[in-house]
């Protein structure tokens, strides 16, 4: 079979190249997508083969806002398109990585002041609805929260449902709500103090992403979640829901150097690797998990138990009642940011 001068057998490991590279690429002459955009809650940017998605409410502990989900969407939607990334990071701006959902606002200020432009107004997304929904003398609409609460889902999810892998680098701490996102990653690596962990089981939650048992199985998902207790970073290693922890230090030349690796594979190997592993998840019920797991949220949040938090917390302000809620075990001073 008759080739061109310049096929692949010409040029050494050809197959190491870019989509976008090379006489044969479909992209060849194709201009680039911008390589930066701004979000409300998260900035994106193109780094050769990686995409860098970094939360940017470091004063908040990046702290979950109704903008954040569609945000994070948004941007790992922009790294799937651009046949030039390879792999996708996902991090946090200033002392960590998640502190879950801006409950500080929810609870005292309805979101009341967040700024930015309002994508959420009149949706079922609008923080005023959800409000009303959660008032302890009003009828609970369970399908409202439902559906409030699985769009944060889809929006998390969209790490594990990208065709390209995904990789949370966690520091300093990822809890509550900030779990839901890190655990849709393909592989999390993390710094060897970071603290992981969902305190609200205690009271007022149930983390709605539901995988905890997928990642690191069923006795230990529930003694994370019958404490609500937090591990470390090393921890996580040694219980395989981080792929690789490291002194504070030293994570983001080690978070570099396995990028690194990653995107030295050829995008369409990735895609199909990813895909393949994860049918075994989704053979595992990740769907259903996120379905139920939502529902429970929304009902341990209209408990009694649940109602005389939320009262507790518009009394004497959140982190009060949060103090009153972990103070029993010993940590409450143990991670930071939204807790929700």
């Amino acid at each position: 079979m008759t080739q061109p001068d310049d096929h692949a057998g010409t040029r050494p490991a050809s197959w190491y190249e870019n989509w976008t590279e090379g006489p044969d690429s479909p992209w060849r002459g194709r201009p680039a997508p911008n390589v930066e955009r701004t979000y409300q809650t998260l900035t994106y940017e193109r780094d050769g083969r990686i995409a860098r998605i970094t939360f940017n409410r470091s004063e908040q502990g990046n702290s979950i806002t109704p903008q954040t989900p569609a945000d994070l969407a948004a941007a790992v939607e922009r790294a799937d398109l651009d046949p030039r990334v390879h792999v996708i990071v996902v991090s946090g701006r200033g002392k960590g990585f998640c502190g879950g959902y801006d409950l500080d606002a929810f609870a005292e200020k309805g979101f009341k002041g967040i700024g930015g432009p309002d994508e959420t107004a009149g949706t079922v997304l609008d923080p005023a609805v959800g409000m009303a929904n959660h008032n302890p003398g009003a009828i609970w609409d369970p399908m409202i929260d439902y559906a409030q609460m699985s769009r944060f889902n889809k929006g998390f999810a969209s790490l594990m449902h990208a065709n390209k892998p995904t990789v949370a680098k966690l520091h300093g701490f990822a809890v509550a709500g900030g779990t839901d996102i890190a655990l849709y990653a393909d592989q999390i690596i993390c710094a060897d103090d970071t603290r992981i962990g969902y305190p609200p089981t205690r009271v007022w939650g149930i983390p709605a992403a539901g995988m905890w048992a997928h990642r690191i199985g069923d006795q230990r998902a529930k003694r994370m979640l019958f404490t609500g207790d937090c591990i470390t970073g090393k921890q996580a290693e040694e219980w395989g829901l981080a792929v690789e922890s490291w002194p504070a230090a030293d994570l983001d030349e080690r978070t570099e150097a396995f990028l690194a690796r990653i995107a030295r594979m050829p995008v369409n190997q990735l895609m199909m690797a990813k895909l393949a592993l994860n049918s075994a998840l989704n053979n595992q019920g990740v769907a259903n998990s996120a379905m139920i797991s939502t529902v429970f949220d929304g009902i341990s949040r209209h408990t009694r138990e649940g109602y005389g938090f939320a009262l507790r917390s518009a009394t004497v302000g959140f982190r009060e009642a949060v103090r009153e809620r972990d103070e029993p075990f010993g940590d409450h001073k143990s991670s930071r940011g939204g807790q929700g």
